[in-house]
């Protein structure tokens, strides 16, 4: 009887060992496996069997993981106090060096991320950073990538999401935005006036070199004048219908003017 219960704890004890040696990694796993403490490679994706007692199983996610940096107050090359906020996206490509080269390669990264973004911004000017995020974005990528190379992280993207700026600042940007809508207004206008005029003396050089032009035109304005309902009327009265009755105004400036003499 108690040799039929030892041999029942053997077989349980070997079911158990048995058991704890069958890893399955999924397909965007990996196995990192340490053999006595010294490293024996990644296994994966798939079922494999790990000796128990001498051998341990660190698992690692291949996928792209994301992680948000808190809010930091920054002051940018320009003196202005900003907070500013981003997102990382990175991925294991090398789980060896990621468990063995870096503790928690997760908090690694974002404090590189973290210190980059910090040192990036104070670097640039407000206007940059307002105008130009996309290459602010690219060069921190590439440092924080580069940092992170040594861990086997790949780090594919950095985006700045929020730029907060204070009320005074606010206020003198929308200041500033007032005044630069209204001087683009200014020139429109007077661009519009200069051309108009350029079309009214090139219309009035048209009427004066044909002979009658300025009388037509006259009466086309007071037959306008006449269709409104007014009182008064003002009727201008051309030099050309002067002429038209003989009257030559040059020889009665000239005469005028030599009596004057």
């Amino acid at each position: 009887m108690a040799f039929g219960l030892l041999i029942a704890g053997i077989v349980l004890v070997v079911l158990i060992l048995l058991a704890s040696s069958i890893k399955v990694v999924k397909e965007y796993e990996r196995g990192v496996i340490f053999r006595l403490g010294r490293l024996v490679g990644a296994r994966g994706p798939g079922l494999f069997l790990v000796i128990p007692i001498f051998e341990t199983m660190v698992k690692v996610d291949l996928r792209v993981s994301v992680f948000d940096v808190p809010p930091q107050e920054v002051i940018t090359k320009d003196n202005v106090t900003t907070r500013v906020n981003a997102v990382v996206y990175y991925r294991v490509l090398d789980p060896e060096k990621a468990i063995t080269a870096v503790e928690r390669y997760d908090y690694a990264t974002s404090q590189i991320a973290l210190t980059t973004i910090r040192g990036v911004i104070g670097q640039a000017e407000l206007d940059e950073l307002l105008s130009e995020r996309d290459k602010l974005n690219q060069r921190l990528q590439r440092i924080i990538d580069e940092a992170t190379d040594p861990w086997g992280i790949k780090v594919s993207a950095v985006e700045i999401k929020d730029v907060e700026l204070p009320k005074e600042m606010q206020r003198a940007m929308a200041a500033q935005a007032e005044a630069e809508r209204d001087k683009r207004a200014r020139i429109i206008t007077a661009d519009a006036e200069f051309q108009a005029a350029k079309k009214i003396a090139e219309a009035a050089g048209v009427l004066e070199a044909q002979r009658g032009g300025m009388f037509i035109r006259a009466l086309q304005m007071i037959k306008e004048a006449t269709e409104e309902k007014a009182t008064t009327v003002i009727i201008p009265f051309p030099i050309e219908m002067l002429e038209a009755l003989g009257y030559r105004t040059e020889k009665k400036m000239e005469t005028t003017g030599t009596g004057t003499q």
